[in-house]
């Protein structure tokens, strides 16, 4: 099951993970947030250990972060 965060303007997002290839070559895992549990581009995933979730306040807008 997808790690989910509600915003403060209450809507509900599943986190998803894609790997892409970088120009250079190198593999990297991006994470992104969707509406939607299951379906569209990259898998759901859980939240890493080493990020935390923060939100745009203006727009509700959900990124990731590496922890300090």
């Amino acid at each position: 099951m997808a790690y989910e965060h509600t915003n403060g303007k209450g809507v509900k997002y599943y986190l998803h993970k894609s790997e892409v290839t970088l120009r250079g070559g190198k593999p990297q895992t991006i994470y992104f947030f969707t509406k939607n549990a299951e379906g569209g581009k990259g898998t759901p995933c859980d939240l890493p250990e080493d990020r935390v979730v923060c939100e745009n306040p203006r727009n509700g807008f959900l990124t990731l972060k590496k922890k300090a």
